[in-house]
């Protein structure tokens, strides 16, 4: 028998049948088949309506279009909760006339996340993630929230997922 087709035929099976444990969209999900988000609350000093449902759903559509888990509010092998404990603006840049204020603004968000996973209790971890986006002086924050929260969801949930799959 050819040594070479032997080897080809080793290593392409070890590769393809690692794929069930890892692979670049799932992340390491192990056995776990069903996944729930608890209601993300928010307890920033500055309160934002809806800011809390918005970050939940956010967490809920990444772990639902990067893994195939299955959501389930009931018996969970991985389940999600914390809080939004940091949501604020503050002045990143002056301008040459002190009097006109900050040329840009920094929207930052801070999020507490505990991860259980039922099946690999050595997983489980509570961690704060935070990101920021930045935005004119001269324009409302009523007018780019939504992209701003789309932009901070967008880091802060790839850095939940990483931090539950990937580490």
């Amino acid at each position: 028998m050819n040594f070479r087709y032997l080897y080809v035929l080793v290593v392409a099976t070890l590769i393809f049948d690692s794929c069930k444990y890892y692979n670049f969209t799932d992340g390491n999900i192990g056995d776990a088949r069903t996944f729930q988000v608890l209601y993300i609350r928010n307890e920033a000093p500055v309160i934002t309506p809806g800011l809390d449902r918005d970050f939940t759903t956010a967490l809920q559509n990444r772990i639902e279009n990067q893994t195939t888990l299955s959501q389930d509010n009931y018996e969970s092998d991985i389940i999600y909760e914390g809080e939004i404990v940091e949501y604020h603006i503050s002045p990143l840049s002056a301008i040459a006339d002190a009097n006109r204020g900050a040329a840009q603004n920094r929207l930052t968000m801070t999020v507490n996340i505990r991860f259980f996973n039922k099946l690999k209790k050595q997983n489980d971890f509570e961690k704060r993630f935070s990101f920021f986006s930045d935005f004119s002086a001269a324009t409302s924050i009523a007018s780019v929230r939504q992209s701003l929260h789309e932009e901070i969801f967008e880091r802060i949930t790839q850095d939940v997922f990483q931090e539950s799959f990937v580490r």
